[in-house]
């Protein structure tokens, strides 16, 4: 696994969990990432920044969808999104765990994050995925696409069928 900083003790109580490529790992194999990305709330955006340069890192730069990068000397950078979505409360209340024990998006809303972004390589973890997915499972993801981002229900339907075309229906 790929080491992730111990962000507990620089982000203090501070709600956070992760997303981007670790975050794949609490539910498949991890893929290789550059950087390590955490989402948190868009309110303790401010609060955040100011400990993480108390902690010696630098600040890299804003990002233009919300939230910040930070770097510590030679480490991966750390991409901040911050948002405030409706349902961000309750899922920074109740992270999944992922084998090193660190809080993780749940995977409803990781995908929902990643249909959101709509990268290339966010579409391929989406499909990755939903082919571990169990069908009952795959419903909960689809009513909250359906709750939150009704206008990617066509592109989640698509990305069920191209996972079961290439890894097999779960």
């Amino acid at each position: 696994m790929q080491p992730v900083p111990d962000l507990h003790v620089v982000l203090g109580s501070l709600r956070w969990v992760l997303v981007g490529g670790l975050a794949l790992r609490a539910y498949m194999p991890e893929r290789a990432t550059l950087d390590v990305a955490i989402l948190m709330h868009a309110d303790d955006a401010y609060t955040a920044r100011q400990a993480f340069l108390k902690a010696g890192y630098s600040f890299q730069g804003d990002l233009s969808i919300g939230g910040f990068t930070v770097q510590l000397a030679h480490e991966p950078p750390i991409d901040v999104l911050t948002r405030n979505d409706p349902w961000l409360d309750m899922v920074l209340r109740q992270p999944v765990r992922d084998p090193a024990n660190m809080p993780v998006l749940a995977r409803p809303y990781l995908i929902l994050l990643k249909l959101q972004a709509g990268r290339t390589q966010d579409l391929a973890d989406i499909q990755r995925l939903l082919a571990l997915t169990p069908p009952t499972e795959r419903q909960q993801v689809r009513q909250v696409v359906e709750q939150f981002s009704p206008e990617f229900l066509e592109d989640f339907d698509a990305l069920i069928t191209l996972a079961d075309l290439e890894f097999g229906v779960s």
